[in-house]
């Protein structure tokens, strides 16, 4: 809609005369369909400028002192020109790296750049959405796959064999070869595992070089799957027909033809375009910048297995490791024989940990599922710990070999003093070794009633131990219960002592037998009085009258008496008939099985 300055000017002059001529001024704001403060406005200009000041003035502010510098949006467009690739967020990120005071956002740049023609608008896709997932650390997971198109100058195509870290979005495997093979397939994957570390996942699709399971007429095991089987790697399997399940390596693949494989000429030798590709990736894990990690370098979050060996602490020590790795590749750096280590292992749904397949394996409550464990490890004892917290230890099994191989894999490190006493020895067939009469100990918890299971059996425990773990110290004759560094009961050992190394978790004591606890008074239980009256107690019914029906009260239990009190009011004292042990201290509510006897009772003493 257009409006004619001139006649608005004269609309507003009219409603500016009513008022100078008398005319309220509310009256006259409503007719003109305005407010009585513009009115005012419009008189003030008026009397002021005349005529020309009932025209509209620019709402443009005096200055701007936020508005982008005439230098900034030319160095803007430079960029833009000289990488067309680069995006908004892309060039707001070098202009912060640059050292720009005030660098501009993702949205300024972009105006700008719409500004001076250097993106074209474009229609507003609304693509389908797939959950995204990623995991929680590196080493965790690689996904690989082949991508095609490295040209050579003889006019054949050749292949890449690639992997990406899932965490990190580090390129681990980007190796040229002349025919997709599985051998060529599982030598680019052995050589990342030698240089970086085992991983504990791969992911990749259904190719014929990864797995064996859709081989006819019946499957097979493949060269890559047996690798993963031996170095204890779980090998993960797309559905078919579905490339989004490896979408980073796939969105690599898109990167890399993009900006590299579309740009060369073909290539004289296979070793020259492996070294070009190498050269390319070099730059791609520790300069480019990725978005789906907020602008940060794949580098900044890698952290090879192999690294932990050299002492690298910072990014920036393991970029310059990494770097030389990339040139010469490295073994390992093994412990001396007989050194214990330290690693760190994610506990899996099933909670069954394997360190090593076929030898040493663990089960773990699938409540830790997903946690961190830190593992101590030797050729005696394995010991698992939560946060600096003994979970559980196990006899090794381990050999020398198996020792180097969890330092390949999980980049472990000379550990510490060990972190809680040792397994019981055991002789090269698993038999444990323990001198006649020598104590071991094992830790259980103590069950509802009152029982602990050990070696297939069920033993007393002792009732106010219930919900309890405790420390039975075992030595062939005798079997000692110590909770809280006390000692709370003493029975015959009901298992012989050539059975004792067989005992789960059975580990040397190394402790002296500790003292009883001190005496704390009487033992106090909490009974319910019947409708009838009445309570039982220790096999014994104690009558207190229909006026005390319902109330909770508390027995005090001394050597021969009870004392009934109610709060702080003392309602009885009786003698007791047996000194037989209290196995029930606390009320359960009606309907338990005392009370049933003594409703029972109680009619049975009526009809009498």
């Amino acid at each position: 809609m257009v409006v004619d300055v001139q006649q608005l000017a004269e609309y507003r002059y009219r409603a500016v005369r009513e008022v100078l001529g008398g005319s309220p001024i509310g009256e006259v704001a409503v007719r003109y369909g305005t407010s009585r403060q513009t009115l005012h406005n419009w008189r003030r200009r008026f009397e002021q400028e005349g005529l020309p000041g009932l025209l509209d003035r620019s709402r443009r502010p005096r200055n701007s002192p936020t508005r982008l510098s005439a230098e900034v949006e030319a160095e803007i467009c430079e960029l833009r020109r000289q990488h067309p690739r680069w995006g908004a967020r892309r060039i707001s990120h070098e202009l912060a790296t640059r050292g720009e005071e005030s660098a501009p956002s993702r949205a300024t740049v972009h105006r700008v750049l719409f500004r001076n023609g250097l993106v074209r608008p474009q229609e507003q896709q609304h693509p389908r959405q797939y959950r995204r997932w990623q995991r929680e650390a590196p080493m965790h997971l690689w996904q690989m796959d082949l991508v095609g198109g490295v040209p050579l100058a003889d006019g054949r195509e050749c292949k890449m064999v690639t992997g990406i870290d899932d965490h990190s979005r580090f390129v681990v495997i980007a190796s040229v070869v002349a025919v997709p093979s599985a051998r060529a397939v599982c030598s680019a994957f052995t050589a990342a595992m030698r240089r970086y570390g085992v991983p504990f996942e791969v992911l990749t699709d259904n190719g014929k070089q990864f797995t064996g399971r859709h081989t006819r007429p019946q499957p097979v095991e493949v060269l890559f799957e047996r690798i993963c089987r031996e170095n204890g790697i779980t090998q993960r399997l797309t559905k078919p027909r579905s490339p989004t399940t490896t979408g980073k390596i796939e969105r690599f693949h898109r990167t890399l033809r993009e900006e590299f494989l579309d740009h060369v000429a073909p290539f004289e030798s296979l070793a020259a375009a492996q070294d070009a590709v190498d050269g390319w990736v070099n730059a791609y894990n520790h300069q480019r910048p990725h978005q789906a990690l907020n602008m940060a370098t794949p580098i900044s979050l890698f952290r090879p297995h192999a690294a932990r060996d050299r002492g690298a602490d910072h990014p920036e020590q393991i970029a310059g490791d990494t770097q030389l790795a990339v040139d010469v590749v490295e073994p390992p750096v093994l412990p001396p024989q007989g050194t214990a280590i330290e690693f760190e292992v994610r506990v899996p749904p099933r909670g069954e940990i394997t360190l090593v397949s076929n030898r040493q394996q663990v089960g773990i409550h699938q409540a830790l599922a997903g946690r961190t464990l830190t593992v101590w490890a030797n050729q005696r004892s394995v010991h698992y710990l939560l946060d600096g917290h003994l979970v559980t230890t196990s006899p090794s099994r381990l050999r020398p070999e198996d020792i180097a191989y969890l330092t390949m894999r999980y980049g472990a490190r000379p550990a510490g003093p060990e972190p809680a006493p040792s397994a019981l020895p055991r002789t090269g067939s698993g038999t444990a070794m323990l001198a006649a009469g020598e104590p071991v100990e094992v830790d259980r918890k103590v069950q509802r009633d009152g029982l602990v299971c050990l070696a297939g059996g069920r033993y007393q425990g002792g009732f106010a131990l219930a919900g309890r773990t405790i420390t039975l110290r075992l030595n062939g004759h005798l079997m000692h219960a110590i909770a809280d560094n006390a000692l709370m009961g003493t029975w015959p050992c009901p298992i012989p002592a050539e059975r004792l190394g067989e005992i789960r978790g059975a580990r040397t004591a190394t402790s002296p037998l500790p003292p009883p606890p001190l005496p704390t008074g009487a033992i106090r239980a909490q009974r319910k009085v019947h409708a009838s009256g009445r309570f039982m107690i220790n096999g014994q019914f104690i009558k207190l009258g229909p006026r005390h029906a319902g109330k909770i009260v508390t027995v005090v239990i001394e050597d021969t008496h009870f004392r009934i009190l109610h709060g702080e009011d003392e309602l009885a004292v009786r003698p007791r008939k047996n000194l037989k042990p209290i196995t029930r201290l606390y009320v359960k509510g009606m309907g338990t099985q005392a009370e049933r006897q003594a409703s029972r009772d109680d009619k049975r003493s009526r009809k009498s």
